[in-house]
Order: C-alpha cells, then structure tokens, then sequence
C-alpha cells in the first residue's frame, strides 16, 4: 500500500506555474501597442518612484491576501490560477494530516496493547506491522511539514508574480527594443552542433547583440 506523496515534483510545478505566469504576462505586454510619447517626458526621478510604488502596493496586497496583488494589477485571469496553485500544497497538508492521525492512532493501540481500542484502526491499516506503522506516521508528519513548506512558497511565488506585473504595468515597449530567439547550428571539430541564439536589438541606431547558448 502506497500512501506517500513525492514532494520534489509538486515543488517543480508550483515553480513551473508561476514561472509560466510571468512569461504570460510579460508577453502580453509586449503585445499592447505603443505608448505614444507625451509632448513633456517626466524625468527618470519622477517616474522610478511611482513604478516603484506601482510594484510595492502589488506585493503588499498579494502578501496580505493572494490574488489580492494581481487585482490591483487588473490581472483578474489570474487569481483563479493563484487560488488553484495554493491549493495544491493547502490539499497535500490536509492528506497527510488525516493519514498521520490514522497512522499515530494506530501504532499507539499496536504498541500498547489497548485490545479496548483496536476497532478504532482504520481497516487500511490492519493488515500493516507496528514498524510499518511507525515508518507511515513519521512519513506522513515530515510530508505535513513540507506541505507547509510548500503553501508558503506558493504564497511567496505570488507575491512575486504581482511584483513583476505591477513593474510591467509602468513600463514602456517600443518597436525599438527587440528580442529574437532562434536555433543555432554550428560546425567544431567536424561535429555538428545545435543550440539557441537570442539576438536583441537596441534602439534604430544601435547594433544588435547575439548570445548564444
């Protein structure tokens, strides 16, 4: 009977969620048209503090109640993905708190011969020995911990994810600014090779930068 639950790949995809959340909301910056150039252009000191501004109220809200950020930050698409992410390690903590609850009661009446309580067990675990018990119910205790672990990363993962939007909110896309991705082939030590190259382009007048990796 297999009751534990890894841990390492519910926190890949806590991580792979909200990873995939910035790179959507940054893409959707990238897709509103341009800002049009106001007549008078407000210093860089006028304008890094209200981005600021922007970004901290963001992350306050979203530290205070998740989802909370990304409403400021008009992303309403995006609270129902928040909730459903924190979810995941809230469900694992109440699975595992349940199962270290059966699995405690049941070797404390194994362990002490309380013959008065022995219906008490639960039928999944009768035909389990007193060591199995044991090994389950620590299991389970250091699984809760994790769970813990986990919606506390989730809540921080959302924190950040309303931080990054609300920086994106003040910030200014142009045709000027560019980025390319694409594969790369190259030829060493007469062994072909194939990678990605990420080309970006700055400003009309400014050369273009590639990186290969």
């Amino acid at each position: 009977m297999k009751l534990s639950i890894s841990f390492s790949k519910i926190f890949l995809l806590l991580c792979l969620l909200f990873s995939q959340l910035v790179h959507l909301s940054a893409q959707e910056t990238n897709n509103k048209p341009p800002i049009p150039t106001p007549v008078v252009k407000p210093s860089k000191t006028d304008t890094l503090p209200k981005k600021r501004s922007v970004a901290s109220k963001a992350a306050l809200r979203s530290a205070i109640l998740p989802g909370l950020g990304q409403a400021y930050n008009k992303k309403y698409w995006k609270i129902p993905i928040v909730y459903g992410v924190i979810a995941i390690p809230v469900s694992l903590f109440n699975y595992n708190s349940k199962w270290y609850s059966k699995t405690r009661t049941a070797y404390t009446i194994r362990s002490t011969n309380d013959s008065a309580n022995f219906g008490k067990i639960a039928p999944e675990l009768i035909p389990l020995s007193n060591e199995s018990l044991r090994l389950y119910r620590n299991d389970f205790r250091k699984n809760m911990d994790f769970s813990i672990l986990g919606i506390l990363v989730a809540w921080g993962l959302n924190i950040v994810d309303a931080t990054v939007d609300g920086h994106l909110r003040g910030f200014d896309i142009s045709d000027e600014v560019s980025l390319k991705v694409g594969p790369k082939f190259s030829s060493g030590n007469g062994l072909g090779q194939m990678g990605i190259s990420a080309t970006f382009h700055f400003g009309k007048n400014k050369q273009n930068k590639t990186v290969g990796l």
